[in-house]
């Protein structure tokens, strides 16, 4: 017996509104883990980026330091070269002063520095001559002085003059070269 002028539809259990509602969840199900996803590789650049600003921020730290130790040392160096430029302008000076003292007379062959002295090699027509014009001044400069005549060729006679300054007197004349080194800084700065 016929109830019903139409037949019966086969039951699905997939109905268009089941399909519907497992579209839309599959769809947010892929909205969240596509998030998901894109926010483990955006956190994974970030720690990547961030050990690459720390890697930097090291090896400039190392670099910086590298540097300091460089511009220490130059300006030791420029220290040194201006005492080294200080020092070899009061020795061209001291040598210019000690060329005046020789009188024209008396003809050296041979000068040698010393740290602490000073050597000369001559001819003078005299030891007297020698004494009175070349032995005088050096007695003034120099504590100790050591002189040897020798008869030449000519006439005249060869000498060796040996002269020493006491290694007290050189010291505070270091002090007082590195004071007066100090002034001039101080001076250019003020």
């Amino acid at each position: 017996m016929k109830y019903s002028y139409t037949s019966a539809r086969k039951k699905k259990i997939v109905t268009p509104e089941l399909q519907l509602l497992f579209i839309f969840f599959g769809i947010t199900l892929f909205m969240l883990f596509s998030t998901y996803a894109f926010l483990l590789f955006k956190d994974y650049r970030f720690l990547e980026l961030s050990r690459d600003i720390v890697q930097k921020r090291f090896d400039l730290n190392i670099s910086l330091s590298s540097m300091k130790s460089k511009i220490t040392f130059i300006e030791k160096e420029l220290a040194l070269s201006e005492r080294v430029y200080t020092q070899n302008t009061v020795l061209k000076d001291s040598i210019a002063n000690l060329f005046d003292l020789v009188p024209q007379r008396i003809t050296l062959s041979e000068a040698s520095l010393l740290k602490n002295g000073l050597i000369l090699y001559g001819i003078t027509p005299s030891k007297d001559v020698y004494n009175f014009m070349l032995q005088a001044p050096l007695r003034s400069i120099f504590h100790k002085n050591y002189s040897s005549f020798y008869p030449d060729k000519n006439g005249w006679l060869r000498f060796v003059s040996t002269n020493y300054i006491e290694e007290n007197d050189i010291q505070n004349y270091d002090l007082k070269s590195e004071d007066l080194e100090e002034q001039d800084t101080n001076e250019g700065l003020e």
